[in-house]
């Protein structure tokens, strides 16, 4: 008798937790966007090409730099053409990030960027960009893929630094490429 009362407690213990828990995991993306904004981290880009135009601002400098990093499963060398770039906000800017697929087979990828500080992020505009399309490459390619973006005249003076980071995932088991036959 004493430990069906104490199964009758602990079933309903155990249900207000796995309700709990499940709460927990809706709450996680609000939580980790207030987290972001309040730490400066992981500034989020808008995921389509900006399409207006600005002059240029000649008496202002801003550095941009640019980081490459390969999610966890991904085996793609993939790197910037160079560190950083120095810019003038309104002017349309390029840099080039490499992508070499070391495998024996093919394989699609999608890069996510970011931007630091995530305050300059809404200033932060893509004309074009490898990351608005899945990237697929055959076994042994590598490609140069561009990035256009404008650095807006609206930046708030205090920022002179952006860095933009992409990390690039294997999304090969939701979207298998084609194999390329050129025999």
């Amino acid at each position: 008798m004493n430990g069906e009362m104490s199964t009758r407690r602990l079933i309903p213990r155990l249900l207000v937790l796995v309700v709990a828990m499940f709460a927990f995991g809706f709450a996680l993306v609000p939580i980790y966007d207030v987290m972001c904004q309040a730490f400066g981290i992981n500034g989020k880009t808008t995921g389509s090409a900006y399409e207006g135009a600005q002059s240029e601002d000649q008496q202002r400098q801003v550095r941009v730099q640019f980081l490459a990093t390969n999610a966890a499963g991904m085996s793609w060398e993939f790197r910037p053409k160079a560190d950083d770039l120095v810019v003038h906000p309104g002017a349309s800017n390029e840099m080039l990030f490499i992508a070499f697929n070391p495998t024996d087979k093919p394989m699609t990828a999608q890069a996510i960027p970011s931007v630091a500080p995530s305050k300059a992020a809404a200033f932060f505009h893509k004309t074009e960009c490898f990351c608005f399309t899945q990237q697929v490459l055959q076994p042994g390619q590598r490609i140069e893929m561009p990035v256009r973006f404008i650095v807006d005249r609206d930046l708030p003076a205090d920022v002179h630094h952006l860095t933009l980071a992409y990390t690039l995932f294997d999304i090969t088991a939701r979207k298998p490429p084609v194999a390329r036959n050129d025999g």
